[in-house]
């Protein structure tokens, strides 16, 4: 014990961090009595020493230890009372991991009773004295590299952006061209044949599902199951161990700047509105033992009970001082030491909520946006939760975008053909101005998608019309109940080749609606290949081949089709414009945006079957003039019936070309007539060329 000695230290930075002769150690807790830092032997089994921390500034305890070097093991023990009823659950039995850890060693056993903070046969009043040390990982002593630059990362504007929501081990795990000791890691990411992939897709950003590090449910490893998706977070500021390669967690920053050299930025999808210790049945693993009132939203009136407005058991305060900085902190570490370009906040109305309600303009929201260091990247939430008033589309400030489901319902509404859809489609292909432009709010505020990890693939929302999850072992009770999903005639697989091509061509329908609609598009990974989970709409549990993106039975068909859909967004300005349209006169006298029937003429809304319209896209009214007569034209056909459209005169000197058509994958551009044919379930896009290059 006297070999760490331990002196006032400072209470600034969090967590421990080592130095020439030790490590300062800061840990926050408004509760405690005393807190000690333990440190074990390299086996992680044996407590080698107890160091109380001798000064508490504020809510932070804090103390230098002298001996203490990087790569040790070390984890936290709390005294404090022990009073559930009033929400107080310190417990020094239980070993608790430090918040600020930046690396873990060793495996959760989340089946052990070891880590329960109650007696479970005496009841919950009464404290367990097991010590939890043997069933916890232990954190590791671990310095921070050099700050990335911001110069570093590609910085691609907002409108320019084309996001591909990944999962790191169901990218790469059945890659047939990554090698197998690589498959399944972070290493994996910036193996040529997966960042080549994503080049040549025209991907701009991987979006990643967590990577911060989670634990798996004990009732999901009863059944043989995991923790797949990794919304389940414990450690804030370290990857998790379950993807590392040969090069453990520098593996994940080695590849963010692969892809970075290669015009990929990286977007994490983070999980800060609650942790994986769940409800007061839970284990004690970090939050609940140092300060539990103080880290979790706890029920008015029955305090040893947790306000759940996540669904997974207990709500994080980020609403308080504590809770926030640790957000910010852990945000700015992901940005600083690994270069990630942006995040996207799991259950983001939960963030935003204050004792009122949801607030847009509340503690967190205004932090965040106002963080130097964070002001550079980009912020997407998920607007939603189940706590009340919960779903916040369109709710949240500027600069923040949004996933936009209703765009996703509305979309697949649509190509099965739905009464009303159309028209509220309408307002989808435009950014869902009514939501979003408020406020200073860009286009792209609207994350645009069609589907997303949570739910079916683009592949089984054209072949299912019934989840089917029985695999997750919950008797198919789990997952969405509202797929709007159609198989086209015969659930799941079939040789029949009408439907096939039916189907085939519904996909390409979607995704096209996705990319030539005005906000920042989403792919989900696998779907450019008709990626298929087997009409398992909730795959969140499994971490096999249901899950994973099985690259053998790719259709290259669409994958070529997808390439052209991005390029052409791409080299079509008015595809992906930053201001909203709407229809308001330009220089030129012609509106930014016009709706037309078939024929030219006026489109009738009012009609609830309408299925057949034409969008004629325009640079924005409100922009600066630049002389050309940019524009594009949208012809979509709901109805199984093919029909001739219109084009609009084209301006003296051009002409408009026929480009991509849903039901002609393969045709190349070519020259358009006054009048044009249009398959049935079909999208066709028309752009404004020099009649010279037509």
């Amino acid at each position: 014990m006297t070999d760490f000695l331990a002196t006032a230290g400072a209470p600034h930075p969090l967590g421990v961090t080592p130095d020439a002769t030790g490590a300062n150690v800061a840990v926050a807790s408004t509760s405690a009595a005393a807190i000690e830092i333990c440190l074990f032997a390299e086996d992680g089994v044996r407590e080698v020493a107890r160091i109380a921390l001798p000064e508490r500034t504020g809510d932070i305890w804090h103390g230098h230890v002298a001996g203490v070097r990087e790569g040790m093991l070390y984890g936290l023990r709390a005294h404090g009372p022990w009073a559930p009823g009033q929400g107080q659950r310190a417990n020094p039995a239980k070993l608790l991991l430090d918040p600020y850890a930046r690396a873990f060693d060793g495996a959760f056993d989340p089946t052990s009773a070891l880590l329960i903070g109650h007696d479970p046969e005496r009841g919950e009043d009464v404290m367990s004295l097991a010590d939890s040390a043997p069933a916890l990982p232990k954190c590791v002593v671990k310095a921070r590299p050099a700050p990335i630059p911001p110069s570093a990362r590609p910085n691609t504007p907002w409108e320019r952006t084309v996001l591909y929501e990944a999962h790191v081990k169901g990218l790469t795990m059945l890659h047939p061209d990554v090698p197998q000791q690589l498959r399944g890691t972070y290493e994996a990411l910036a193996c040529p044949a997966v960042v080549d992939h994503l080049k040549s897709l025209g991907v701009t950003a991987v979006e990643l599902l967590p990577v911060q590090a989670f634990m798996d449910d004990g009732r999901l490893m009863l059944m043989g199951l995991r923790n797949y998706w990794g919304y389940n977070t414990i450690g804030f500021f370290a990857p998790e161990p379950r993807y590392f390669g040969p090069n453990g967690a520098q593996g994940l920053r080695d590849s963010i700047a692969t892809l970075h050299a290669n015009g990929i930025e990286v977007i994490l999808d983070v999980v800060y509105n609650h942790t994986a210790e769940g409800d007061q049945r839970g284990p004690t693993l970090s939050f609940r033992g140092l300060d539990n009132a103080g880290y979790y939203r706890l029920q008015q009136g029955r305090l040893r009970r947790y306000v759940n407005d996540t669904g997974c058991g207990n709500t994080f305060r980020a609403e308080k001082p504590m809770g926030m900085r640790l957000i910010l902190d852990s945000l700015r570490l992901w940005v600083e030491d690994y270069g990630v370009d942006g995040f996207r906040f799991d259950l983001g109305t939960a963030l935003a909520r204050e004792p009122g309600g949801f607030d847009p303009e509340g503690g967190f929201l205004d932090a965040l946006r106002q963080d130097p260091v964070l002001a550079g990247v980009k912020l997407i939430m998920e607007p939603w939760d189940i706590g009340p008033g919960g779903y916040r589309l369109g709710g949240f400030p500027a600069p923040i975008a949004e996933w936009n489901d209703a765009f996703r319902d509305t979309t697949r509404r649509f190509w099965k053909r739905e009464p009303h859809a159309a028209q509220e489609l309408a307002e989808r292909l435009l950014g869902s101005a009514a939501l979003f432009d408020q406020s200073g709010r860009a286009a792209w505020s609207s994350v645009n998608f069609v589907a997303c990890h949570d739910g079916f693939t683009l592949a089984d929302a054209t072949a299912y019309n019934e989840k089917h999850n029985a695999a997750n072992g919950e008797d198919n009770r789990d997952g969405h109940h509202s797929n709007f999903s159609d198989n086209c005639g015969v659930e799941g697989e079939t040789d029949d080749e009408e439907i096939l091509a039916r189907r085939a061509q519904r996909r390409r329908a979607m995704l096209a609606t996705v990319f030539f609609a005005q906000g920042a598009p989403m792919l989900l990974a696998g779907d450019e290949i008709a990626n298929s989970q087997g009409g398992n709409n909730n795959a969140y549990c499994q971490d096999n081949e249901i899950g994973w993106v099985d690259w053998t039975k790719a259709d290259a068909g669409l994958l070529a089709f997808t390439r052209r859909l991005v390029a052409l967004r791409r080299d079509c300005a008015v595809l992906r414009q930053n201001r909203f349209l709407h229809g308001e006169p330009r220089e030129d006298g012609l509106p930014d945006v016009e709706w037309r029937a078939f024929d030219g003429a006026e489109v009738e809304w009012r009609d609830p079957l309408l299925a057949r319209f034409c969008l004629v896209l325009r640079r924005c009214a409100e922009g600066p003039a630049h002389g050309d007569p940019d524009a594009a034209m949208l012809a979509f056909n709901g109805r199984t019936e093919a029909g001739e459209v219109a084009l609009p005169t084209a301006p003296k000197g051009w002409r408009w070309s026929r480009e991509l058509d849903a039901a002609a994958p393969e045709a190349a551009p070519s020259p358009a007539g006054p009048t044009e044919p249009i398959a049935g379930e079909s999208l066709v896009a028309f752009a404004l060329s020099r009649a010279a290059e037509a």
